[in-house]
């Protein structure tokens, strides 16, 4: 079998087609659900992907136009992972003139002694790395982290939530951490991954591949992503409409009693005769 050609760059115009729709789409999801406001210190959480790296860029562009004064850092969590090349990031961030950070956090060899050979490790890799990262936040004064996080993330973790948790949730846009004291914002929220990689592509960001988990491929998560990609494949447009229907939540129309008062004012307790109804029916079956 031919090896598959390298995918190159977009020509010049198409790319300033893509970058602007992308300053747009961030811009909206800052402006919907409030994620900076004057004076923020934010911290962009850079891995080296594509999806950071493009977070990054994007934050800076806005940065240099936005009529609302906020503060940026990028912050790295070196986890020690054999070959890691750390010179990049640092490299790349000067060459920028952004203020970076770099939090070493031996997390790899923690997550390979405590994750048997073979099983899942993004759980607790992910745990571990969001605990380094909050704890640095809270040390330096940060009042927002920027996630890399894009739509076809948040589509994934619902489904997810759905198939294995038997619950309707996803990754918000913008949340408070449980203990309060951080707030997290994903502005990426309605950017589509292959918009991204083309726009990364076309940026020549440095990427540093994930060798720690990458390897792994039969996770649920990639599953989904394989799922979602085929739904597209069949129905242009399906995964856009999946996302939307995040924003337009009916509680009436689903069977959730903490969201919806399903009782309508009358009895809440079920009546007994209710329950002597159901245990005559059942002694009669038996």
């Amino acid at each position: 079998m031919s090896a598959q050609p390298e995918p190159t760059p977009a020509p010049a115009a198409e790319a300033d087609k893509l970058a602007r729709r992308l300053r747009r789409q961030v811009g909206q999801a800052i402006g919907d659900f409030g994620m900076i406001e004057d004076g923020d210190k934010v911290m962009v959480c850079l891995s080296g992907g594509k999806d950071s790296y493009t977070l990054l860029d994007m934050l800076l562009q806005l940065q240099a136009r936005a009529p609302v004064r906020f503060g940026l850092i990028a912050v790295n969590l070196d986890q020690k992972q054999p070959d890691f090349p750390g010179h990049v990031l640092p490299g790349y961030l000067t060459a920028r003139g952004v203020p970076f950070h770099i939090i070493e956090q031996d997390t790899y060899s923690t997550v390979m002694r405590v994750i048997p050979a073979g099983k899942t490790m993004c759980s607790l890799c992910s745990r571990l790395r969001r605990g380094a990262l909050y704890s640095w936040a809270a040390a330096n004064g940060i009042t927002k982290i920027a996630l890399g996080h894009h739509r076809d993330d948040i589509l994934a973790t619902f489904f997810l939530n759905m198939f294995y948790q038997a619950q309707l949730k996803a990754m918000p846009p913008k949340l408070r951490s449980d203990d309060g004291r951080h707030v997290v914002i994903r502005p990426l929220a309605y950017c589509r991954e292959s918009d991204i990689a083309a726009y990364a592509l076309n940026q020549h960001f440095p990427i540093i591949p994930c060798n720690l988990c990458g390897s792994q491929d039969h996770l649920q998560r990639k599953a989904v992503q394989r799922m979602l990609a085929e739904w597209e494949q069949l129905q242009p447009g399906r995964s856009e409409n999946i996302f939307r229907a995040l924003g337009h939540v009916s509680p009436s129309q689903l069977a959730d009693r903490q969201l919806f008062d399903f009782t309508l004012g009358a009895q809440a307790a079920s009546p007994a005769w209710l329950v002597d109804a159901a245990d005559e029916t059942a002694a009669a079956q038996a």
